[in-house]
């Protein structure tokens, strides 16, 4: 009987030795994972995630080989913690979907911190993306708040990625006016300011005839930064150009016939 427990108490010591070693090497294999995903720039948020995933899934097969070493059959503990497991799952889906499209959303980034963009019909600039939501700054200061999971089904629109956006102006002329000395005017103020890029290049096109107006397009091109400045600026611009040239732009008119009755 002596042996026997001294035989067991070996065990023991033994897979004590295997836990204390196994969390020290468990703790060293994560932390050196997180400096290699350092180096490589990986983002902050995805590197203590994964950090700490390579570090439960180290100390589980540590635990499972103490208790194997130990004596305690590791079979039933595996059955109980796959079941754990499948049970944690199915109540978490939500929130598992949320984390699983958090990953993905790090890696593949269709839009990164300080982008303007468009996610679930909400608009704001992305202030940041956690594993389980997204966060922006509406314009008027909100702060709006998106699962991640309905941020990977919908549909998302990011307005900076390319650096640069276009903006676009209507204006009406009167009939009596001249097209080409309002359209020259318009060219001038592309020229005059700098903020509106060369390419892709500006254009001002007649649209329509209109009801009471001939209708003018204006587009151009400008970087993100300088987008919501030039397309209000240029407004006004617009608008003193033509008052200097004295190109008008007419308010709405309707003929009005008067017929007496027969």
């Amino acid at each position: 009987m002596a042996a026997e427990l001294k035989a067991y108490g070996v065990k023991v010591l033994v897979a004590l030795l295997v836990l204390i070693v196994g969390l020290w090497v468990a703790a060293r294999v994560a932390n050196l994972g997180r400096l290699a995903m350092q180096r490589a720039r990986v983002d902050d948020t995805l590197v203590r995630f994964l950090r700490n995933v390579m570090y439960g899934i180290i100390v589980t097969m540590v635990v499972v080989a103490a208790l194997t070493q130990a004596g305690i059959p590791s079979a039933s503990f595996l059955a109980a913690l796959g079941a754990a497991g499948l049970a944690i799952g199915l109540s978490l889906q939500g929130s598992l979907s949320n984390l699983a499209w958090g990953v993905l959303l790090i890696i593949f980034r269709p839009f990164r911190v300080g982008d303007f963009v468009e996610v679930a019909s909400q608009l704001g600039t992305v202030d940041r993306i956690d594993l389980m939501q997204t966060w922006l700054i509406a314009s008027d200061g909100r702060d709006v708040v998106i699962p991640n999971a309905k941020v990977g089904s919908n549909t998302v629109i990011n307005f900076n990625s390319r650096g640069t956006r276009r903006f676009e102006v209507k204006v009406g002329i009167g009939y009596h006016d001249d097209i080409g000395k309002a359209m020259d005017a318009v060219r001038d103020l592309f020229k005059v300011d700098k903020r509106i890029l060369e390419d892709p290049a500006p254009g001002v096109w007649t649209t329509e005839l209109g009801d009471s107006s001939v209708n003018l397009l204006i587009r151009g091109w400008a970087t993100s930064s300088d987008f919501w400045a030039v397309q209000t600026e240029f407004v006004r611009a617009v608008k003193e150009r033509f008052d200097a040239e004295g190109i008008t732009i007419p308010f709405p008119q309707r003929e009005i016939t008067n017929r007496p009755p027969a």
